[in-house]
């Protein structure tokens, strides 16, 4: 346990220290925030949907954690190259152990994010239901570490910084405009409809949207069984990639 709290706690203190990333990564959702929701509330309203910016902020929160989970792989490949991971893997510890710690770590730092982000939500305009908030927590949790896993794992096979960003924005822009976060997933056209039920994000949006608006596409009870199922293959994958890492 001290080995992953160490590791947890490292992650924490580089992200609590590096204020620049912290408004940097805040960039994108509140682009797309204000930008999407304010200029398609009206034709969204019109066309008999509600308010656009509660349908939109649960997405946004989504994507957040998308975004910052995801890519703490890049610190992987960073402590690879510059010889911290190397001190860390010869330590008499099980690698099991240092892969939890950061996953756990870069989940954190995603849930966070993911915290501030609905905060600017609620500025914003955005009234959840209050009642359902440890069901989005739950949620929330729950994609961190999922995607982070699965950052984790692609890091564990590639050892440059180009050949993640690559891969990263191969997956991960289809994975967030494919998961209804956007625009709902009633009525999309088929070949849309089959890939945002294979996208993972799309459980997580569908599961936050009905913890905190009341609305569901897919059910909460298949959003959560999806996610938790997933989390714990990619955690599994991960770890076994992580393991056979060469240095």
């Amino acid at each position: 346990m001290t080995t992953i709290y160490v590791l947890w706690l490292r992650q924490l203190k580089r992200y609590v220290r590096s204020r620049a990333r912290i408004v940097a990564s805040l960039g994108q959702p509140l682009l797309y925030l204000f930008g999407f929701g304010f200029g398609f509330s009206k034709v969204y309203e019109k066309a008999g949907q509600g308010n656009y910016i509660q349908f939109l902020a649960p997405g946004m929160i989504a994507m957040t954690i998308l975004f910052t989970s995801i890519f703490s792989g890049i610190e992987l490949i960073f402590d690879r190259q510059f010889g911290f991971l190397k001190e860390v893997m010869v330590a008499p510890v099980p690698r099991l152990l240092i892969m939890i710690g950061r996953t756990i770590g870069g989940a954190t730092v995603a849930l966070i994010q993911g915290l501030i982000v609905a905060v600017i939500c609620l500025l914003a305009g955005f009234r959840p239901s209050l009642s359902s908030i440890p069901a989005a927590l739950f949620f929330m949790l729950l994609m961190a570490i999922l995607f982070t896993a699965l950052g984790t794992a692609i890091a564990s096979v590639l050892s440059d910084f180009q050949g993640f960003q690559m891969v990263m924005n191969f997956l991960v822009m289809p994975i967030f405009f494919l998961s209804g976060a956007l625009f709902p997933l009633n009525n999309v056209p088929g070949p849309m409809a089959v890939l945002a039920a294979i996208d993972p994000l799309s459980y997580g949006v569908d599961g936050l949207r009905a913890a905190l608006i009341g609305t569901s596409h897919f059910g909460m009870s298949i959003d959560m069984v999806v996610l938790s199922t997933l989390s714990v293959i990619f955690m599994v994958i991960g770890a076994r990639l992580f393991s056979r890492i060469q240095l």
